[in-house]
């Protein structure tokens, strides 16, 4: 395979969950020739609405084209295996076939005949990192106000917007993360608003759109902020939210609208009288959270904040997935890990502002700790989300320190399942486990070394990245021809970041 094979975009479909009271109902009617018809008309006799009036004929406007690079059948032999699942093999061996994880095992795992072989033998084989806090493509490189895409900083509620609409897809930073071993992102908006919109789930392969690495299946997640960012850019706009209590009140005024938006529409779809609700993108985004297929990705710093947003969601019945940055989270792990709340977190990032001062260095060990949490390591950073697995590494030792018993194998899970849980994809990524996709990372040491680099980068089977190899480091069209572009720095080629 060229390089060319690599910057090429794909074709397919995503089927987007619609679930709950918006769906489509038919109008019910019983009894024989003898029984009176109802008076209601049927959706058969209803006039259709105008093509876009009614999100339910088209729940899926923007689909994924992504079908991944080419691919073989393989088996990587000889490393040891951090499968993710909290199993840690040495001598293993990964079997991958059309683009899944047929089997994961000991070195006596037979190799299929026909099978190329990728020899892994004294470095270290992963399942592909996962950032679930990205702003790659809305925020990109080079960082000019003309490509400063990812705040919509007009209302405190943009939840009708959509962070693949911002997307720029030949920001370098793709390709960087993706010699990291990052195979799949979440971007996200900004945190200017109470909510910032929709954010979106991607496949870290070169592409000349969106729709080309928007990964199918994947649900949509609402951004949504607590604390010091909303109330300091509105407040310093003279008008509200200015406050914590001004960001609560706008929540939940929200939400009301949302319940009576839902209603509306499902009173038109029962009985079909009179004209339908106005579509309302902004209401309709947050239907999806009521209604559970969208998830709430919810920026949020302090233990207390936490606590009245979980409040909140109990109030109008929905739940949340996941707190971003939660630099407090270790002050609330059990609640977190009692709720079913993902914690996404940074180790080192700290004291930036005020709500982020009681920061430390244990802080996803602790979360980790509790049965059923969710510990997550995220980058929010073009620069941090190509070394993860350093960032999960300092966690580590930052929780051992303090007496944690934390084995590598199980924290791999910190940058891989755990992520795949926040975004809702752990059924298909996130683990080296028969049937998943084949997103496998081959390290040249330990990750949780700061020696570690990601050698050959696999995304659905197919070499997306090799360090050692020209033709599979790809770049996007805008580095070409830029100053330096082709000269090697510090003895390393360009290209083998």
């Amino acid at each position: 395979m060229r390089l060319h094979a690599l910057r090429g975009s794909s074709l397919a479909v995503l089927a987007c969950a619609v679930a709950g009271s918006l769906a489509l109902s038919a109008c019910a009617t019983t009894g024989g020739a003898d029984t009176p018809s109802s008076d209601k008309p049927s959706d058969e006799a209803r006039t259709p609405l105008a093509r876009g009036l009614d999100y339910a004929a088209n729940p899926d406007p923007f689909p994924s084209t992504y079908r991944g690079l080419p691919r073989e059948n393989m088996a990587i032999v000889g490393g040891t295996v951090l499968t993710g699942a909290g199993q840690k093999i040495e001598n293993g061996v990964v079997i991958v076939t059309d683009g899944k994880v047929a089997s994961v095992g000991g070195a006596s795992t037979a190799v299929p005949a026909g099978y190329r072989v990728v020899d892994a033998r004294s470095r270290f084989v992963t399942p592909g990192i996962i950032d679930v806090h990205s702003h790659l493509g809305v925020y990109p490189s080079p960082g000019v106000s003309g490509m400063s895409d990812g705040n919509e900083a007009t209302n405190p509620n943009t939840a009708q917007v959509w962070a693949e609409h911002s997307i720029w897809p030949q920001d370098p930073g793709f390709n960087a993360a993706r010699a990291g071993g990052v195979t799949t992102l979440q971007i996200l908006p900004g945190s200017a608003n109470l909510f910032g919109g929709r954010g979106v789930t991607v496949r870290n392969i070169p592409s000349v759109t969106m729709q080309g690495m928007k990964m199918p299946g994947a649900p949509y997640g609402l951004k949504m902020a607590c604390g010091e960012n909303p109330s300091r850019v509105y407040g310093g706009r003279n008008s509200s939210p200015a406050t914590g209590m001004g960001n609560v009140a706008g929540y939940r005024a929200a939400f009301i609208a949302a319940q009576d938006y839902r209603a509306k529409w499902d009173k038109w779809r029962e009985d079909g009288e009179g004209s339908p609700p106005t579509r309302n993108l902004q209401l309709e985004t947050l239907v999806g959270v009521l209604d559970g297929s969208i998830l709430v990705q919810n920026h949020c710093y302090r233990a207390d904040e936490m606590a009245v947003m979980i409040d909140i969601a109990k109030e109008f019945g929905y739940r949340i997935t996941a707190f971003h940055h939660a630099i407090e989270a270790y002050k609330v792990a059990p609640m977190l890990a009692r709720e079913g709340i993902c914690a996404d977190m940074w180790t080192g990032w700290w004291g930036f502002k005020m709500e982020g001062l009681d920061a430390v260095e244990a802080n996803a060990a602790l979360v980790d700790a509790p049965p059923g949490s969710c510990a997550v390591i995220h980058s929010d950073d073009a620069e941090l989300t190509q070394r993860l697995n350093q960032e999960a590494a300092a966690a580590v030792a930052a929780g051992r320190r303090i007496g944690m018993n934390i084995s590598e194998e199980h924290a791999i899970s910190w940058i891989t399942l755990n992520p795949a849980r926040s975004l809702g994809i752990a059924d298909q990524t996130g683990s080296l486990e028969a049937g998943k996709r084949a997103d496998v990372v081959i390290w040249s040491a330990d990750p949780f070394s700061v020696y570690a680099r990601a050698d050959q980068v696999f995304i659905d089977g197919a070499l997306t990245f090799d360090r050692m190899n020209p033709a599979y480091q790809p770049v996007s069209d805008f580095e070409l021809g830029q100053p330096g572009f082709g000269l090697s720095a510090a003895t390393v080629p360009q290209g083998a970041r």
